[in-house]
């Protein structure tokens, strides 16, 4: 972890999440329902438990390149809508094998996490006894 978060973490504040890892997965779900342009992903987010003032909109669209440039999504120009032209993301078969195993390995991210989690609610138990 970089040092200024543990610095911020030891003064008592929050520390900030780093979502930029778990963005992907959830701009490939959310492509898997239907081609998307980029402010509608930011909104449609929150379906996962993102509030639009912890994910820059900056971060979206890097992500949504990234991906385009690994194959996993494309993009077009929509001209048809009402004022400026919007890029429509739309998931690619590359993608939707992508999506499948990140499925895959947050189902295990997920296993381990609730082992942590019960290990560290017993110990608590155990330290006010």
């Amino acid at each position: 972890m970089p040092r200024y978060r543990w610095r911020r973490r030891l003064r008592g504040t929050r520390c900030p999440r780093n979502i930029s890892g778990f963005l992907e997965p959830c701009l490939l779900f959310l492509l898997h329902h239907h081609p998307a342009h980029g402010y509608e992903l930011l909104d449609r987010l929150r379906r996962f438990g993102f509030d639009k003032l912890e994910v820059d909109p900056s971060t979206v669209y890097r992500a949504l390149r990234w991906m385009e440039m690994q194959g996993l999504v494309e993009s077009e120009w929509d001209f048809k809508t009402s004022g400026p032209p919007r890029r429509v993301y739309r998931l690619t078969e590359e993608g939707d094998r992508i999506l499948a195993s990140w499925v895959d390995d947050l189902r295990e991210t997920s296993r381990m996490l609730n082992h942590f989690i019960k290990a560290y609610e017993k110990h608590m138990e155990q330290e006010k006894k």
